[in-house]
């Protein structure tokens, strides 16, 4: 999953027509880590989507605009919007992360 490096993505990457799931981590986060175990399998699934990683102490003003207390959290972005967010705590298997992804074609 390619990392954000910089805002100018970022804004790009929310404000695009495509739905853009930016999961929210950090590098010592332990459940960070164990989302990447299988996460690409959810992201094979969901091929409709694009995916990124976005390091929420570096870009900490980012994560405090999305309200994003707990990480890792799934944010769903279209056109600039804030389609949905799955906070870490519903984050932890590939089932509830999948199920999370499938209900987001009834908010278009």
């Amino acid at each position: 999953m390619e990392r954000i490096q910089s805002e100018q993505q970022y804004r790009d990457l929310i404000n695009s027509d495509g739905m853009t799931v930016i999961k929210f981590d950090t590098t010592w986060c332990p459940d960070c880590k164990n989302l990447d175990r299988f996460i690409g399998d959810v992201i094979d699934q969901h091929a409709d989507k694009t995916f990124y990683a976005l390091d929420a102490e570096e870009f900490q003003p980012f994560a405090e605009e999305n309200g994003v207390r707990g990480i890792p959290s799934l944010l769903v972005f279209q056109n600039g919007k804030k389609l949905a967010h799955l906070h870490s705590k519903w984050a932890k298997t590939p089932a509830q992360i999948s199920e999370y992804l499938e209900t987001l074609e009834s908010k278009v």
